[in-house]
């Protein structure tokens, strides 16, 4: 907290408004994690105020140290990419509207590769080739990742 002039002054985590009454931290500089804490308890109280909904924080991976008071106040994960990590938070009480994080590749080989264009992964059975195995080799085809099958949400 800040006194100027003899008036006490709440510090706030810097924010950009979203399109859906949300807000977007993105944490560039580091900041001792007391000082952290207060900000964004005192931020959160803020959004509360103004009505605010979701919550979204970007933190590079050399602020990971920030991490474990956010989750404490409430955030969880949404999304990690190799250089920060997504954190969100729902303020109001009622169904969370925040949408779930969606695979998207950029194809290894076959006609789109090297185009720059991201897409949902699909492709197709090889003949005689089991459904479950087929969804795990194409999964590990566009993204290098090995899964297991596990359920049939949708079949078209």
């Amino acid at each position: 907290m800040l006194v100027q002039n003899g008036v006490k002054k709440v510090q706030l985590l810097p924010a950009i408004n979203d399109d859906h009454r949300g807000v977007i931290i993105e944490l560039e500089e580091p900041m001792d994690p007391n000082v952290w804490y207060n900000m964004l308890r005192n931020s959160l109280r803020q959004w509360k105020l103004q009505g605010k909904k979701g919550v979204w924080i970007k933190i590079p991976i050399e602020l990971v140290n920030v991490v474990e008071t956010a989750v404490k106040e409430g955030f969880w994960y949404h999304h990690a990419e190799p250089y920060y990590l997504m954190l969100v938070y729902w303020i109001p009480k009622t169904e969370n509207t925040i949408p779930a994080n969606l695979l998207v590749v950029q194809e290894n080989s076959g006609r789109m590769k090297g185009t720059g264009i991201w897409k949902i992964p699909t492709g197709g059975v090889e003949e005689g080739e089991d459904i479950f195995k087929g969804a795990e080799r194409e999964v590990k085809e566009e993204t290098g990742i090995d899964t297991e099958f596990l359920e049939v949400l949708v079949f078209r």
